[in-house]
């Protein structure tokens, strides 16, 4: 708890330090564009198979998840444990990234708006190839 308060407060003084106004509550598309690349950053972070590496020294593979993605648990080792919860849980991780995302916005609002567009196109790209995946099957029947 006190690691997220000083993250929120190191994103609180460096949009003071910009001097940027205060950024306008999101519109229905910021909001859409924020809630679906965190969704996706943070599958890409806490389950996919090419982030592995990362979360190898704080998590254990369990078996395979979704196409492309891995269950995994923290290892039981001191120090190990609090970080590997957070790395292997989207649902965690999703805190962490959707604070970013609102701390850029405030702070490179355009940037922002970039990152997250390309993710919304990543996560509907996803859906594609998925969809497509169950109608190349349905055929084949």
């Amino acid at each position: 708890m006190a690691g997220f308060a000083g993250y929120t407060a190191g994103w609180t003084a460096l949009h003071r330090r910009t001097g940027q106004p205060r950024p306008a509550s999101p519109g229905p598309w910021d909001l859409a564009l924020i809630a679906t690349a965190t969704f996706r950053l943070s599958r890409l972070v806490t389950k996919a198979t090419v982030t592995r590496p990362a979360r190898a020294p704080f998590t254990q593979v369990d078996d395979a998840g979704a196409p492309g993605e891995l269950n995994e648990t923290p290892r039981e080792e001191p120090g190990r444990t609090t970080i590997g919860e957070l790395i292997s849980c989207p649902f965690c991780m999703s805190v962490w990234i959707v604070t970013t995302f609102t701390g850029a916005r405030a702070v490179w609002p355009e940037a922002t708006r970039t990152v997250t567009g390309a993710l919304t196109a990543l996560t509907l790209s996803d859906a594609l190839q998925f969809g497509h995946a169950v109608l190349a099957k349905r055929a084949e029947h």
